[in-house]
């Protein structure tokens, strides 16, 4: 029965659907993350309280932004590439990997400095976007050949979702990270 309710909310309205699982796999990832430093690498007493706003800023990002640009992406790319035979395959996944995802690391990065309310909208993205993009590679090449080869085209979006509870636990740790030189005397 819960089956068959998910199919039809599939079927019957793809984004509002992919949009509620991509949105629960996006601020799972920043809650799981979250806890893990804040509870358990952290031993402070008491412990750090979880940042609500940031996961209400993942919440923004996963249920509003991103879900929909990736399922006009997702349908754009099933339709001029079409099969899962490996040439087909390779192409979806380098055209995924070099002209969607620097756009969506812009996005996320730019995004999140509006909603934190910084001054300079691009400092972090500027700071962050290589090690992040090569990061990417590492984990979406292989991950994306596998939705392209495997995952029916009405799925994709959950299938990416579902990958990105763990990439965006990877993110939320480079976001997090300070990536600026060290100043040596």
């Amino acid at each position: 029965m819960v089956l068959s309710f998910i199919k039809q909310a599939f079927q019957k309205r793809p984004m509002l659907a992919n949009s509620v699982v991509y949105g629960t796999m996006c601020v799972g990832a920043e809650f799981s993350q979250q806890y893990v430093t804040k509870r358990i690498l952290d031993k402070k007493a008491p412990p750090e309280p979880i940042d609500k706003a940031s996961l209400a800023r993942y919440t923004v990002l996963g249920t509003c932004i991103n879900p929909n640009i990736l399922y006009f992406w997702y349908k754009w790319l099933d339709k001029n590439f079409v099969g899962t035979a490996k040439k087909v395959v390779v192409k979806k996944v380098l055209i995924d990997q070099f002209c969607m995802t620097p756009p969506l690391y812009v996005i996320f990065y730019v995004s999140m400095s509006l909603m934190e309310g910084k001054r300079d909208l691009l400092a972090e993205c500027r700071e962050k976007f290589i090690p992040t993009f090569q990061t990417s590679c590492v984990f979406w090449l292989p991950a994306q050949a596998v939705n392209f080869m495997l995952v029916p085209p009405a799925a994709r979006v959950v299938y990416v979702g579902t990958c990105s509870f763990l990439w965006i636990n990877i993110l939320c740790w480079i976001k997090r990270r300070d990536f600026k030189p060290s100043e040596e005397a």
